[in-house]
Formats: structure tokens, sequence, C-alpha cells
């Protein structure tokens, strides 16, 4: 089992808050009673729409305990340890949001007419999920793994993975919600040593550089950041991290 690190993964706050916002800019929800952030992480975006929506009683549902253990910290929000797969609201929920957490549970797609019908009469579900698992900050994750040593401790390890943008919308049309999807890539001017590699480290690539033995973790990490050094140029302004996102918002009929 990997762990998750609130720290490593706010390395880069801004970066990772601004899908987040769009997500939420489309959402059209005005006086919500009950609000969820699904795999919310830290719990730091969580504040937000409590930010937006000061009345509306706020949950945190995430199944890191160290995640957990800083969201309970962000003011005005409940924070629960649970997993995305069999947590239950106690009541209709009016807006919830899963914001790069979806990417995490195999077979995801299965899981959307649960958290539809989790929705009161004129709710919102609103996901987001990376769609950049063919870009060398995966691919060359993935071919290294692959290779000698390092393939027999690697098997089986947690992979992210999404689907196009249509996918989901057709998803949740078949579900009865009026949706809409979109997708956009961002380009992160990342600055620093290996900041690709800090990036990954704190997402995609965690739990296979905590799956590996200690002995041979080193040499994995050593290969990759050089791979990615190549991938990634500083050419004299920051590292420029292309990362595609993938976007759906339904509403279920009042």
């Amino acid at each position: 089992m990997h762990s998750w690190s609130p720290e490593q993964y706010l390395q880069f706050e801004d970066e990772r808050a601004r899908p987040f916002v769009e997500l939420l800019a489309r959402v059209g929800a005005t006086s919500p009673q009950r609000v969820v952030d699904l795999g919310a992480g830290p719990g730091t975006l969580a504040a937000l729409l409590r930010e937006r929506w000061p009345d509306a009683e706020v949950t945190a549902v995430d199944s890191s305990p160290e995640m957990i253990a800083r969201a309970q910290d962000v003011p005005g929000i409940r924070a629960v340890l649970a997993d995305a797969r069999t947590w239950e609201p106690p009541a209709p929920v009016d807006v919830l949001i899963t914001n790069a957490a979806l990417q995490w549970v195999p077979g995801h797609l299965e899981l959307l007419p649960r958290l539809a019908g989790m929705l009161a009469p004129g709710g919102w579900l609103a996901l987001q999920v990376p769609g950049n698992f063919e870009e060398p900050s995966h691919t060359l994750r993935r071919d290294l793994a692959a290779q000698g040593p390092y393939a027999s401790h690697l098997d089986g390890v947690a992979v992210p993975s999404s689907h196009d943008a249509e996918v989901y919308l057709r998803a949740l049309q078949d579900l009865g919600l009026v949706a809409d999807a979109w997708e956009t890539t961002y380009l992160h001017v990342l600055h620093g040593p290996d900041p690709v590699f800090e990036w990954v480290s704190g997402t995609g690539a965690r739990p296979t550089l905590q799956a590996l033995p200690a002995e041979l973790r080193g040499s994995f990490e050593q290969e990759y950041r050089a791979a990615l050094r190549v991938a990634y140029p500083d050419q004299g302004h920051g590292v420029v991290l292309p990362f595609r996102r993938v976007f759906a918002v339904g509403r279920r009929a009042d």
C-alpha cells in the first residue's frame, strides 16, 4: 500500500488548483445545502467551496489518512476518511465535486451511476481527471518500470487512467443528467532542479516509487530523473510541462 504526502502534493499548489477553479466555475448551484468534495486530498480546495457557499455544509472525503489529517485543519469543512467507492452521504447532495481523483479508481465509469444517485433534485455532479497519460511523464515511468530489476516489484502497482471528454459526456447523459464536457491543456512553467520529477513524485509516480525496495528506489529515481530532464528541458525560462485535463459537469432535473 502506498501513502500520500500533503507536503509533496502542495509543492505545486497553484498549478494543481487551476483545474478545480475552472471546474467550479461551471457549476451553477446558487444556494446548496450539502456540498461534497470526493477525493479532496488535503482539503485546501474544499475551502474554496466553503468560500463560494458559506451557508452550505461542506464535506471533504478522502481515503488517505495523511490527507485527511491535513484536511481536518481546514476551517469550516468536515473531513471524512472514506473510500470513494463505498462512501455514502447521510442525505442527498446538492453539489458533488470530484477533482483529480477518479483516475485512481479502476473502472471508475461504473462508479458514476452511484455518484449521480447521491444527487438531490437539481443537484450537480462535476468531475475533472488528468488526460495526459501518454505524455513522457507517464510513458517514461512505465517503460522504466517494465525493465530488469524493477519489474518484479511493480506488478499490480496502482497506476492512474482516464477517458476522453466525450466518454464522460455520454456517460452523464445516459444517467439522465444535463451534461457538458470539455478539455484544457495547461502549459505549466516549473522551476527548480528536476521539477517534473518533483511534480510526478507527489501524484502519478508515487505508488511506483513506494513499491520499490530501498536498494532499487535510488537507481530508479536516478534513471527517471535523467529521462525527464531530456524530455522536459529547461531552455532558460523554466521547464514547460504540458498537462491535459478532462472535465465534465452534469445536473439532475429538478
